[in-house]
């Protein structure tokens, strides 16, 4: 069976996002081992045998949450960074576009970070696939002579890491904002010049 039975009605997309949105709210408040399907019909007001419709167990619905997150993530940074007229200025509205997504899905983090005790492979392939997209713009960007030369993987998952957490203090740490200007400005600091400043030989 495939991972989701993809509903071809309205109504039928309108009750997968019932339980997509019931879904991360409980993986992300209870986790996933104490998440039970009847949890999540409940929280969707939705008939139990409804949710075999569209899944096959709770499992399925977790890999196709992450999925979803995901790919909603690379769209929304990919639509805000496509006018960005250089590489510096893609990773500025790349990261703050982030915060904004993880601070519209606040449970991006727990969710995520829960698959590596319920799927290490989707763990690992979660982060991988945004390393791929990121080493292409990193190698563009170093032809051009815009980005030193680091090697592209190493330099892409440092630049995740920055993101993550980053997001995790100003976001799940010290609560949702509406505004992080500030938080991305301090950040693109640091890109730009590094943390030390430059040594006599």
């Amino acid at each position: 069976m495939e991972l989701v039975n993809e509903p071809k009605t309205k109504r039928g997309l309108e009750t997968l996002d019932k339980i997509s949105k019931a879904a991360e709210e409980l993986f992300s408040e209870k986790g996933y081992y104490d998440t039970g399907i009847t949890d999540i019909v409940m929280k969707a007001g939705i008939a139990q045998g409804t949710f075999y419709i569209y899944f096959n167990d709770k499992k399925s619905v977790f890999v196709y949450l992450i999925n979803k997150l995901g790919k909603e993530l690379k769209d929304s940074i990919r639509f805000n960074t496509k006018v960005s007229k250089d590489r510096y200025d893609e990773e500025y509205m790349g990261i703050k576009t982030f915060l904004n997504f993880v601070g519209e899905h606040i449970g991006l983090f727990k969710i995520v970070w829960q698959a590596q005790f319920v799927d290490m492979e989707l763990f690992k392939e979660y982060y991988e696939s945004f390393s791929k997209g990121y080493v292409k713009g990193i190698i563009k960007a170093q032809t051009k002579g815009e980005m030193t030369d680091i090697d592209p993987v190493i330099l892409s998952y440092c630049l995740i890491g920055i993101a993550n957490f980053t997001a995790l203090k100003s976001i799940e740490f010290d609560g949702k904002s509406s505004n992080y200007d500030e938080v991305v400005e301090e950040v693109m600091k640091f890109i730009r010049n590094g943390a030390f400043k430059n040594k006599e030989s």
